[in-house]
């Protein structure tokens, strides 16, 4: 049964994700809350997929830190969900997200209109720099800044290894972030599988401004990792 239904719920979300793609580019002449309606929508639809016909629910923890103004959102990267949901969890997601993901069709179009973060990962310095400066462009908007301190997606159970990109945020935008720990792994493998369950995104309490770097870093990890393992050992 699980592989039927894993097999439904990605044909269905391939003929949802192709609509929206296509439909969206009518967005390109409007104003970027357009852009924005429709990724929630489309995100939406992705949530909707995954109980009814994957039967996976998805429960959010921590609803008093989940940010409704502008922040700066340190997620756990597990799966591709850990990036479509946000779109849907938060008002007005902006994600960081590397070069690269331009070249896709369409996606890397969509990305560009929403007003998203690029970053060229062999960059270094340079690259620091343009991030610090589009994510305060983005905080003028008040939006959200999504960053996976990992940068790519990490096996379920073991460690991350954490970037320097999230430091830089941390340091010049002079703000708390909110870290998140997610099972999204667990249920949203790399491969074909949905694995029945429940999907948990934990909103934890943010991390003060004005650490040194290195106390930032370890307590990011720490909090993000030892709250992720709490999940996955519940083994829901």
């Amino acid at each position: 049964m699980i592989y039927f239904r894993s097999f439904v719920f990605q044909l269905f979300f391939w003929l949802w994700s192709v609509v929206w793609a296509v439909g969206m580019i009518l967005t390109f002449p409007l104003p970027r809350r357009a852009n924005t309606w429709c990724l929630r929508t489309w995100s939406g639809g992705i949530f909707w997929g995954l109980r009814w016909l994957a039967d996976v629910k998805v429960e959010v923890r921590g609803e008093q830190y989940r940010p409704t103004g502008p922040a700066l959102v340190a997620p756990k990267h597990q799966s591709m969900f850990d990036v479509f949901s946000q779109f849907y969890l938060l008002p007005d997601a902006c994600f960081v997200m590397k070069k690269e993901l331009l070249m896709v069709p369409l996606f890397g179009w969509h990305g560009l209109k929403a007003g998203m973060i690029v970053v060229d990962r062999d960059g270094h310095s340079a690259a620091l720099k343009k991030l610090v400066r589009d994510a305060v462009d983005r905080m003028k908007e008040t939006r959200q800044v999504v960053i996976f301190p990992e940068g790519t997606r990490g096996e379920v159970g073991q460690p991350g290894d954490y970037k320097p990109g999230i430091a830089a945020l941390y340091r010049e935008l002079n703000m708390p972030v909110t870290p998140v720990a997610l099972n999204c792994g667990s249920h949203w493998d790399k491969g074909f599988l949905r694995k029945p369950g429940t999907i948990v995104f934990e909103y934890l309490e943010p991390i003060p401004a004005g650490l040194k770097r290195g106390e930032f870093m370890r307590e990011l990890q720490t909090r993000i990792d030892a709250a992720t393992k709490a999940l996955e050992d519940e083994g829901i």
